[in-house]
Order: C-alpha cells, then structure tokens, then sequence
C-alpha cells in the first residue's frame, strides 16, 4: 500500500438510484447556467471599451477562476451520477484537488482585491485611477495567483503525501482534504494542522481585508447626502457582502472545524461554494449594474 498509487472511488452525493437522474440534470442545469454567465461576461467586457475599467478587469479574472473550479468539479461529478464507474485515479484525484484549491485560494484574494478597488473608488475617488492603475491591477492579479499557487502546492502536499492502505472509497462528491486524510493509513495530524493553519491564513486575511474596505465603503456611503446615490451604493454593496458571505462562510464551516466534526453535512456545504456560487457570481457583481445593462443594449443593437 505504500509503494502503490491507489483507486479512489468517490461516492458522490447519494447512493440512492432513484435520486441520480433529478440530480444530475440539476447540476447539469446549474453547470450550463455557470458556463454561459460567466463567459458571457469575460467576452461583454472584452467587446465593450466603456467596460474597461480595475473592476470590471477583476470581475473577468473572477469569472475566469469561477469557470475553472466548477469545470475541475462538475464534469467529474455530473459523469459519477449518470453513470455506475466512480473510479477515479491517483494522478487525477490529486490534479483535481490541486487544481480546486489553486483557483478557490486565487478567487479569495481575487475577492480581496475587487473590494480593495470599491475602497478606492468610494472613499479615494480623487486617487482612484492613480491608485488603481493598470499595471496595479495585473500586480493584485499576479499576487493572488501566486499565493494561491503556493498555497496550493501545500494544500497537495499535506493531503497526499502519506500512504493509503484501501479501501479508497471518498465518502464526497470530489477529491477533498478531509474525506481523503480519512483514508490515510500514516499520522494525519501534522498535515491536519498544516491545512488549518494555511487555510486560516488565507481565509481570514482575505476575510478581514474584504470587511475592512466594504466598511469603510458603507461608512463612506452613509456620509452621502444624496438619498438616491446612497441607496444605490448601498444596494451594491449589500449584494456584494450576501455574496461573499455565502462563499467565505461555506468555506470556513469546510476548512476551519476540527477533523473530528466533518460528517455527511459537508457535501451539502461543498455544493454551495463549488457549485452554486460560481453560478451566482456574474448576476451579484455584474448584471445588476447599470454599466453592464448598458453594454448589453449596445451589444444588441450592434448586432
């Protein structure tokens, strides 16, 4: 067993065959929907120059992300419910789990830096294309792929780098950390520790980051003595915080517990940060924008 890769086989959701059909054409459906919203707005914002701005730049970086993880994810999972083999190997868990974490880890900073640019504009509007210059935005972008690569690599490490004795049954719907430490046969509580600590680092720095500049935004925003321009900012930004807090509180319940409490619950959890957010991200940031729906009527018109 440890000189060996071993076959994993993935549960999935329900072992329950009557369950598998509706299942598979909701997240099929949802998967679709994820697709098309999100390359809809990556190719809005390339056509569309009044697009152009550092939020919008980081709207497309987090579209691009959302697309990434929900394909490392879904595809995998929707073939498990239609079909019996839920095999999957060695080589492929482990890209499955390090792509996933690469771009969920990337998507947190991504988060960061979108409320950092609000900040920005809100609170600094004189500042604002200074600050946010071009070239800052590919460095905010860089920086959180680059922790998040990093991050990734010990992610990896931590999870697979111990012996696997078998029977390899994942008791989750993808190659997660925790459903796979349970399969180890070595020590896990130094990769346990490690994979908490990262998480928490990343997590909550992120997390208090994107708090910080959402309130000093809304501290900003109630200052405003225009009633109309301070609702709509506060609109806006209230749908951006339900948003993260969905993605950021589904990931903390995942990644910041004692091994000891994950049980049947986290797949329900896992759906809403792997499956649902991604799906939701292009309507909370983007389609409720006047800026969006104007590009759009543009489009149309131009087509």
């Amino acid at each position: 067993g440890n000189h060996t890769q071993p076959i994993f086989i993935l549960l999935g959701m329900t072992d329950t065959p009557w369950a598998q059909a509706p299942l598979f054409g909701l997240f099929l459906l949802i998967y679709v929907v994820t697709l098309v919203g999100n390359m809809g707005l990556v190719v809005l914002v390339w056509v569309a120059p009044s697009l152009h701005t550092p939020m919008y730049f980081f709207l497309t970086h987090l579209s691009l992300a959302d697309i990434c993880y929900s394909t490392v994810i879904s595809p995998k999972m929707l073939t498990n419910l239609i079909s019996g083999n839920k095999t999957i190997s060695w080589a492929g868990c482990v890209t499955q789990f390090h792509l996933f974490a690469l771009f969920v880890t990337a998507e947190c900073h991504l988060l960061a830096a979108m409320a950092y640019d609000r900040h920005v504009a809100v609170c600094h509007p004189l500042r604002y294309v200074t600050v946010m210059s071009p070239r800052a935005c590919w460095q905010l972008v860089a920086l959180s792929y680059l922790v998040a690569s990093l991050s990734a690599l010990l992610y990896t490490g931590c999870t697979f780098g111990g012996s696997f004795c078998g029977p390899c049954r994942v008791d989750h719907f993808f190659c997660d950390s925790s459903p796979v430490l349970r399969l180890a046969c070595s020590d896990t509580r130094g990769s346990e520790a490690a994979i908490f600590g990262l998480a928490t680092a990343n997590g909550l720095g992120t997390s208090a980051a994107i708090l910080l500049s959402y309130g000093r935004v809304l501290r900003a925003v109630l200052g405003m003595r225009s009633a109309p321009s301070r609702a709509r900012a506060f609109h806006t930004c209230a749908s951006h915080l339900v948003s993260v807090s969905v993605f950021y509180g589904t990931l903390f319940f995942m990644y910041l517990q004692p091994a000891s409490r994950h049980g049947s619950r986290d797949k329900v959890v896992s759906v809403f940060y792997t499956v649902v957010s991604p799906m939701l991200n292009p309507f909370i940031y983007s389609l409720r924008n006047k800026e969006v729906k104007a590009a759009l009527g543009k489009c149309r018109r131009r087509v």
